[in-house]
């Protein structure tokens, strides 16, 4: 066993005031493509969230910068568009068109495969990682971070969704985790709930939210870097609204009041732009971030891209091209997975963030709010907002036409599902519907 200093990540400031037990050992060794997940429902809440109490975080560098904000983006994309990529290849397998050779059988129909039985936890995440990249994103750092760590929840009846993002500066408590080589790390009391990816790969941060959720996640994708540019092109671009002008000399992003097609690096600067929104934190950020989720989940969604094959096939491409799967995930079950989406209306795929309260340091979490929020996930209650961030990281669009029901893909109501229950969230959960056409509040260079 050994201890190497250089898996700590810089940004995270762990290694000099870490005050438990590190991991013994860093990771290493080859790509893994599939990762075997822990599907033991460990809830933390016997155990002690001690702070840990750190110093000035140093600023980041522009490439590191950068490359954080292509795990937002291919996180979001995957988020948002994990059913289009399986529905892709169910449908492109509809739209052959054949002829009979005359020698020996027609291949049979193309099975049908229906919507997975029961709800679904299914954990998106973001890394930093370079590693095997074809495109230029600087240097590889020293250690692999889940800048966007996302938990996707489809209730029991197919019903309502929920996508809950996790502020990447909270302190939380990291089980004892499997290390990919062999053995165990040590379980730590508190850190930054972005390293675990660096602890034990893409199982850790399984294993840590299933602890800080109490829920079960038994899929989980980490995704690549080189989707994000592919996934965002292929979707057409994605309209943005900005209530104010945007500017960020930290990601070079101008933008000016109005609504935007944004794509490419331009989606990229939108999403990880800081300074240039709400009041500069990571928490309005992450509204300005679901304000782009909702515009893209709307697209995704939209008749004008089911309906065209060169899109669903880019989306097929470029987002299982670039993600890790863990082994419990296949074609047939995400084809399965899509299903439950798929009929699901927008005003019932809620984005919330993790309730968190500031701290030295970071964040930790208000662990009342977030309690209120997954014991209404476990026992299957679709979540009704009571607060959106108005004014500080997003507004109501005033020009927005309320979003139509989906009719790109209508599925006939299920006569024995009953209107399921909401349970109205604390109103320090902030978030919106996919259905909700939200402005990103902009900040100029004279308010930074």
């Amino acid at each position: 066993m050994c201890v190497t200093p250089a898996r700590f990540p810089k940004t995270s400031a762990i290694a000099p005031h870490n005050r438990w037990h590190a991991p013994t050992c860093p990771r290493a060794g080859p790509d893994r493509k599939e990762l075997t997940l822990s599907t033991t429902n460990r809830r933390g809440d016997a155990q002690p969230r001690p702070l840990a109490r750190h110093g000035q975080l140093p600023r980041p560098s522009a490439m590191k910068l950068i490359g954080k904000g292509l795990a937002l983006l291919v996180a979001i994309a995957v988020a948002s568009t994990v059913s289009i990529v399986a529905i892709a290849a169910w449908d492109l397998s509809r739209s052959i068109q054949t002829v009979h050779l005359g020698t020996g059988p027609a291949a049979g129909p193309v099975p049908e495969i229906s919507a997975i039985e029961g709800g679904v936890n299914m954990l998106l995440v973001g890394s930093d990682s370079r590693a095997d990249s074809t495109y230029s994103y600087g240097e590889d750092p020293e250690s692999e971070l889940n800048d966007v760590t996302m938990l996707l929840h489809i209730s029991q009846d197919h019903t309502s969704a929920t996508v809950v993002s996790f502020p990447r500066d909270t302190f939380v408590p990291i089980p004892e985790c499997p290390d990919p080589e062999g053995g165990t790390f040590d379980a730590m009391e508190s850190q930054k709930i972005n390293t675990t990816l660096s602890y034990g790969g893409l199982a850790c941060t399984v294993l840590t939210v299933e602890q800080l959720t109490g829920l079960t996640i038994p899929f989980a994708a980490e995704i690549k870097f080189d989707g994000v540019i592919e996934m965002s092109n292929a979707v057409g671009g994605v309209p943005v609204c900005v209530a104010a002008p945007i500017e960020d000399t930290h990601t070079e992003l101008y933008l000016d009041a109005g609504t935007h097609e944004l794509q490419g690096v331009d989606a990229l600067k939108f999403l990880r732009t800081r300074y240039g929104v709400g009041d500069g934190s990571d928490v309005t950020r992450i509204s300005s971030q679901q304000v782009f989720l909702s515009a893209l989940v709307r697209k995704v969604k939209s008749a004008d891209t089911l309906t065209d094959v060169s899109k669903l096939y880019g989306l097929a491409k470029a987002a299982v091209s670039n993600m890790v799967f863990s082994d419990s995930l296949n074609i047939d079950n995400l084809v399965q997975i899509a299903k439950a989406l798929q009929p699901i209306d927008l005003s019932q795929i809620v984005f919330v963030q993790y309730p968190t309260v500031e701290a030295d340091g970071g964040l930790e979490p208000n662990t009342e709010s977030a309690d209120a929020l997954f014991t209404a996930l476990s026992t299957d209650q679709a979540v009704g907002l009571t607060s959106t961030d108005e004014g500080r990281g997003s507004v109501v669009d005033p020009n927005a036409v309320p979003a139509p029901t989906d009719s790109a893909a209508p599925v006939e109501p299920d006569p024995a599902a009953s209107t399921p229950a909401v349970a109205e969230l604390p109103d320090d959960v902030l978030g919106q519907t996919a259905a909700e056409a939200r402005c990103t509040v902009g900040r100029t260079l004279d308010d930074q």
